[in-house]
């Protein structure tokens, strides 16, 4: 006679952790943050939930959502301008906040090409919107020039980031850039008068230096150019 099996409670096994858009969201952006942007599929991040694909889409519809509240998920940490903000100050903190928004996608190039064709709604991105409006609103910028011009600074901070990304994962990008120095370099006078003008500065400046110039240019043409009437 065989000995009887004894049952094993269901209860020891450990019970999986509920299901929710915060968790998987914080599970891709672990996965981004390790293994890169490629590697965040349904797929992959079904398997690190312990769960089916199928599953996912109750929290996120497709992989645009999905990196839309990637997105969302790294802004969270996007220091918040003082709502009093006023007088000469508002300039410096609305440069400030463009320059941390395309920082925050400069660590993840992939990321910053895809923002480049969605249009992120997450409550954090909606705080970076009214925080840029606000700051406008302390500079004078009448509304209209203020809205389109949030529509421009955003664009502009994004394919920056996305097209530096390119270059630094780019195998020939280093090459690239000093056969366009040389060639620069190189221009006859007489043939390029306007370069040989500029030469000594097309190069000059850093990074930071340019990324500051850039947002305080737009911030100016935002300021001072009319939308057209309707």
């Amino acid at each position: 006679m065989s000995p009887r099996r004894v049952p094993v409670s269901r209860r020891d096994r450990p019970a999986k952790p509920p299901l929710s858009r915060a968790g998987a969201v914080a599970v891709a952006v672990q996965i981004m943050r390790e293994e890169g942007l490629e590697r965040v599929t349904m797929r992959r991040l079904a398997s690190e939930l312990d769960t089916g694909p199928a599953s996912l889409y109750v929290y996120v519809q497709n992989m645009a959502e999905l990196h839309g509240a990637i997105l969302d998920e790294l802004l969270a940490d996007l220091r918040r301008p003082d709502p009093a903000v006023s007088g000469e100050g508002w300039r410096g903190t609305l440069i400030g906040l463009l320059t941390d928004y395309t920082r925050v996608l400069l660590g993840q190039p992939s990321l910053a090409r895809s923002v480049l064709a969605l249009r992120p709604s997450g409550p954090n991105y909606v705080h970076l919107v009214d925080a840029l409006l606000g700051l406008l609103h302390a500079g004078g910028v009448p509304v209209a020039q203020a809205a389109w011009g949030v529509d421009l600074l955003l664009q502009h901070a994004t394919a920056t980031a996305a097209e530096q990304g390119v270059r630094s994962e780019a195998v020939d990008a280093q090459d690239e850039q000093d056969a366009f120095v040389e060639a620069l370099h190189d221009a006859g006078d007489e043939d390029c008068p306007n370069i040989a003008r500029a030469r000594d500065e097309l190069f000059s400046g850093t990074g930071e230096q340019r990324l500051s110039w850039m947002f305080d240019v737009l911030i100016t043409g935002v300021s001072t150019v009319a939308v057209p009437a309707s």
